[in-house]
């Protein structure tokens, strides 16, 4: 059923379907290799709908810093007006984890993601935190040698059970992908135009 569902929204694209469904079930982590545009943020976006668990999305890009994946703790003042230490939890506390375009970050940022894909904790300044239960990344990559990408360390390519290199729909799935697009479009400029009639 999740698998049919998933179908109507992501057309020509049986495999990541396929694989994002069995991680999911085996509470495995599943790394997706392909061009940007063949549906991978979309079929992570709707099994997260179908099933739903909290999901997260972590745009990963060369700024980005371990604390900004798991969290950090910020100081905070209470009631008397006394200053305390808070952890404030970063995106990596969900079900779902999408890491996006994961190898386009510095390999310390990466790590931050060793630890959780694991041992389903995080720990941060000494304190360790258990993960959401079910938890599961899926990440994504461009392939190597694309601008502003490396290579995953074996470590972390070590922690995905599943590795799927993509490639593009066949021809009759691009057709359907347009003739959805265009009638995507159609309705969009009818409501526009009613909106503006009304008004």
């Amino acid at each position: 059923e999740c698998r049919e569902e998933a179908s109507k929204r992501v057309i020509g694209q049986t495999q990541i379907i396929d694989g994002i469904l069995t991680a999911l079930l085996t509470e495995g982590h599943i790394l997706l290799e392909g061009v940007p545009g063949l549906a991978k943020t979309l079929a992570v976006k709707t099994f997260a709908e179908i099933s739903g668990m909290d999901f997260k999305r972590i745009q990963f890009t060369p700024d980005l810093m371990p604390a900004d994946v798991t969290g950090t703790n910020i100081i905070v003042k209470d009631e008397l007006g006394n200053s305390k230490f808070q952890f404030q939890e970063g995106p990596i506390f969900s079900n779902i984890i999408l890491a996006d375009e994961i190898n386009r970050t510095t390999s310390r940022t990466q790590s931050a993601l060793l630890e959780v894909m694991e041992e389903n904790q995080i720990t941060v300044d000494g304190y360790t935190i258990k993960a959401h239960n079910p938890f599961n990344v899926i990440a994504t990559q461009n392939p190597f040698g694309s601008a502003g990408t490396q290579r995953l360390p074996e470590s972390q390519v070590d922690r995905f059970m599943i590795c799927l290199s993509l490639g593009y729909p066949d021809s009759k799935s691009e057709v359907e992908i347009l003739r959805r697009k265009q009638l995507s479009n159609i309705i969009k400029e009818r409501q526009h135009h009613h909106a503006v009639d009304i008004s």
